[in-house]
């Protein structure tokens, strides 16, 4: 009985020293997800207003330009996975990594080749496992994105883009990512980045409403080149602003039940090295009165 009572107590510490840890990381994903979230509401304003205007300049002139002309056969697809630098955050990394798949096995279903941008030590670790190859992977940063990342894939997209897919370009690109909903809500969200989808900015005016006149300087040709590395560092670094807020929400919801299981735990192995303390005094009591018992018959 005693070693059995020592090994509970053993186990009681060990799942106190694991809720100390994980009650710490809950803490500080606490203290980070509020500037995360800021962050997330200060960026995704002016992403919205970039696509609106590119929709606009779009919508009203007739140029054909590569950032909104459907190519005729697409032969090649990027996608971009934005995943986390650390674990501990439950099925964050897993629910943006099976999406991708998932999205990876509709192109090919289309008969389209698909390349892999990795943005996170845990995508990159993934396709390492599996020998999977990549295009370009980006590391560190994660939980407090920096634009000069976005920018730099941004470049590197970009250049693939324009390049021809017979040279190893691409003429789509998706980006996977999981977007920030509530503290207990993260959704997985596919977004096609290239070409861009004209879905915002036109609404349908009534009949007293008068269509607004666009005038283009230089003209739209040269509006949408500028716009266009605009645009895309945009989108992106505000796909790696919501992962990053997801990413903390996820930990401290994680930690939190970590630490709910670590009192669990310990109120299980205390209960039962209770019992197990019990039973040793009654062992010992019942030993006491039978060598008592023992000796009055002796005697």
């Amino acid at each position: 009985m005693g070693a059995q009572l020592r090994v509970y107590r053993q186990k009681i510490k060990s799942a106190q020293t694991t809720k100390k840890i994980t009650r710490a990381m809950e803490l500080i994903s606490a203290s980070r997800i509020q500037k995360a979230q800021a962050r997330v509401a200060a960026s995704t304003p002016y992403s919205r207003a970039i696509t609106r205007a590119v929709s606009a300049v779009a919508s009203y002139s007739n140029v054909d330009h590569i950032l909104t002309t459907e190519p005729e056969k697409i032969e090649r697809a990027a996608i971009v996975i934005f995943s986390s630098d650390r674990g501990l955050a439950g099925a964050f990394n897993s629910n943006v990594l099976k999406e991708s798949e998932q999205l990876a096995e509709l192109l090919r279903s289309q008969g389209k080749d698909v390349v892999y941008f990795l943005v996170g030590r845990k995508a990159n670790a993934y396709f390492a496992f599996r020998r999977r190859a990549s295009e370009k992977t980006w590391q560190g940063g994660t939980d407090n994105p920096e634009f000069e990342t976005a920018k730099e894939i941004g470049d590197a997209i970009l250049e693939s883009f324009l390049k021809p897919a017979a040279e190893g370009g691409v003429d789509e690109i998706h980006i996977v990512y999981n977007r920030f909903v509530s503290m207990l809500v993260q959704v997985p969200e596919v977004v096609r980045l290239l070409p861009l989808e004209v879905v915002e900015g036109v609404e349908e005016p009534d009949s007293k409403a008068v269509l607004p006149l666009y005038e283009f300087e230089p003209d739209a040709s040269s509006v949408l080149d500028s716009l266009l590395p605009v645009y895309i560092e945009s989108r992106l670094f505000n796909a790696m602003l919501q992962s990053a807020a997801a990413k903390h929400a996820a930990t401290q919801k994680a930690m939190k039940a970590a630490s709910d299981n670590a009192d669990g735990l310990i109120r299980d192995y205390t209960r039962l090295a209770n019992n197990a303390r019990q039973s040793e005094i009654t062992q010992q009591i019942s030993e006491i009165v039978g060598g008592a018992d023992a000796l009055s018959s002796a005697k």
